[in-house]
């Protein structure tokens, strides 16, 4: 018997379940640069030039890459919910496929851009 792990669902369940745990331990560093932005220009000058780093945009492209996988992994979702299917199986196969696709679409697209 094939172990449920072994699924692309569960895969899919996975990415979209870690990549929102990520976005969401970002969150706070999100907030406290844009507080920085209003409060003390210094600093967040000092934090411009460090997000000028190599690193650093590497970091942003793994954000936006985050970002899209959990996106398209939750329109997937979304679809198989709201949208009639006449098999759920197929549906939700396929929408893995793309919702990759894209993920990595984007990922790319924003790396050509930025660095």
């Amino acid at each position: 018997m094939k172990s449920p792990r072994n699924h692309r669902a569960y895969w899919a369940f996975l990415g979209h379940r870690l990549s929102g745990l990520a976005l969401g331990i970002f969150l706070p560093a999100h907030f406290y640069v844009l507080g920085l932005a209003l409060d003390q220009r210094a600093r967040m000058d000092a934090f411009l030039k460090f997000a000028d780093m190599g690193a650093v945009k590497f970091g942003e492209w793994g954000l936006v890459l985050l970002l899209s996988v959990h996106m398209c992994f939750g329109l997937r979702l979304l679809a198989l919910e709201l949208l009639p299917w006449s098999s759920t199986r197929d549906a939700r196969l396929s929408w893995i496929s793309w919702g990759g696709a894209l993920s990595l679409l984007v990922g790319v697209i924003f790396a050509l851009g930025v660095i």
